[in-house]
């Protein structure tokens, strides 16, 4: 068929394959003129109701084809702007099916996955100068194989950060140092075995990484239930410990009840279970006064976990855990007879923390971070309106809530905006009884600053 589109000012000859229905032939042509390049991408397509006109076909026919190109990432529709031909009519992936959990070949030139901090904005100056004060004053010991506890000044200076930032109560001599939270994981879940347990419950939305490391060990998981107020842990019982991120639930972005905390810790108290602590942001808070520890109501029932990863870098591989008393020999025994994290970096981050140079650098942080975020509420308030922004009172990510059914498609479409992106389906427990929700996950503190605005528009392009 050929039709002039005379309100466009442009000739389009569109040739819909003879054994296929109207609206799929229509489907098939609109397709082939943008891979063909014959529809240039910003191309404004005529609406629905104009396009049925001129072919003499229904208005619904028209409306369900745009909406499948859509879909697939070769149109987009804005209310206001119209449906225009996608920006880049190649996909740098083909997305599959299923929630995307292994990052494809051909990484997405920007990214809004959650899990790292700017790493451009790592303070290269300050850390520098705190390792040639570290250096220049470490003993000649110091540079030996050391206590698998961990360099003492490096928990010295932990215990007394979380002590007076988190209201963490932590003896130096309860700190064990670790190579991250992964690291931390797998000591307790090895201590746990062997102690006997059997199950651990987590959260219904969680990273499957850490179920993961469960399971390895020898651990069955169970997810608790999640509604308004966060996860549920009021049907805790048989399980011999529960890991839950309490300050700020990862990815949904709720704080733990205060009816659910006291019934954690009288679960924990009663059955003697233990409760493993995820305190993966706690720097950073915005609209609230920070939600203390856990671990200060129940320090000989919770195992406390941090890490620098979101502060600073992933990739210095320091973490920490507060160990209960009763749980101590066995964890430090697990780490082994020598200290496997590098001393040059803990004794840096000792000196990072005791100069006050952490204190400033998180400081800087957070108000570089809280603007990202405003922009982020702010740009898809205008754009889309029919999404929702969630949990944004802390942390480095927010929830973008959809309408029901999108996610998929959504996420599809950043992939073809070059954007890595992730639903939060990906987050999901498997046997996990809370009702799906379609739902973006972003991690607003992820790009570097001078890609930060590019990687909001791409966002907000992909957007229904």
């Amino acid at each position: 068929m050929a039709e002039s589109w005379a309100n466009l000012g442009i000739d389009l000859h569109l040739e819909p394959a003879g054994s296929t229905g109207l609206r799929q032939g229509l489907t098939d042509a609109l397709r082939d003129a943008v891979r063909g390049g014959r529809l240039a991408p910003g191309t404004r397509l005529p609406s629905s109701r104009a396009l049925a006109a001129d072919l003499g076909l229904a208005r619904n026919t028209v409306a369900e084809a745009y909406a499948g190109l859509v879909a697939e990432g070769w149109l987009t529709a804005r209310q206001g702007s119209g449906t225009r031909v996608a920006e880049r009519a190649t996909p740098p992936v083909t997305a599959p099916a299923a929630p995307v959990r292994h990052r494809p070949p051909g990484r997405p030139a920007l990214s809004l996955v959650p899990g790292t901090p700017d790493l451009a904005a790592f303070p290269r100056t300050a850390w520098l100068q705190a390792a040639r004060r570290a250096l220049a004053t470490a003993p000649f010991d110091a540079l030996g194989y050391g206590d698998p506890r961990g360099r003492p000044e490096l928990r010295a200076a932990v215990a007394g950060y979380l002590a007076r930032v988190r209201g963490v109560r932590a003896d130096p001599d309860r700190v064990l140092i670790t190579a991250g939270f992964s690291h931390a994981l797998r000591l307790l879940a090895a201590v746990l075995r062997a102690r006997g347990a059997r199950t651990v419950a987590v959260e219904s939305y969680g990273l499957d990484a850490y179920t993961a490391l469960l399971h390895e060990a020898g651990l069955a998981t169970t997810p608790l239930p999640y509604d308004e107020l966060g996860t549920d842990t009021r049907p805790l019982g048989s399980e011999d410990a529960v890991l839950l991120t309490p300050a700020h639930q990862f990815p949904m972005g709720t704080a733990l009840h205060p009816d659910r905390r006291a019934a954690v810790v009288d679960w924990a108290r009663r059955t003697g279970g233990l409760i493993l602590e995820d305190d993966y942001d706690g720097e950073f808070r915005y609209d609230r006064r920070p939600v203390g520890a856990l671990q200060d109501l129940a320090p000989d029932q919770v195992v406390y976990l941090g890490t620098a990863s979101k502060s600073l870098a992933p990739g210095l591989r320091l973490g920490w855990m507060v160990l209960p008393p009763a749980l101590h020999a066995a964890t430090v025994a697990a780490k082994g007879r020598i200290d496997t994290c590098g001393v040059l970096d803990q004794l840096t981050l000792a000196e990072f923390l005791t100069s006050g140079a952490y204190d400033r650098h998180v400081r800087a942080a957070r108000l570089r971070y809280r603007r990202r975020r405003d922009a982020l509420a702010t740009a898809v308030t205008d754009r889309a309106p029919g999404v929702h922004v969630t949990g944004i009172a802390a942390g480095l990510h927010a929830v973008l809530r959809l309408p029901p059914g999108t996610e998929r498609s959504v996420v599809q479409a950043a992939g073809w905006q070059h954007l890595a992106l992730h639903g939060l389906s990906f987050y999901r427990h498997p046997a996990a009884a809370t009702a799906p929700l379609d739902a973006l996950v972003v991690g607003y503190g992820t790009p570097p600053e001078s890609r930060w605005t590019e990687a909001l528009e791409a966002l907000c392009r992909a957007l229904p």
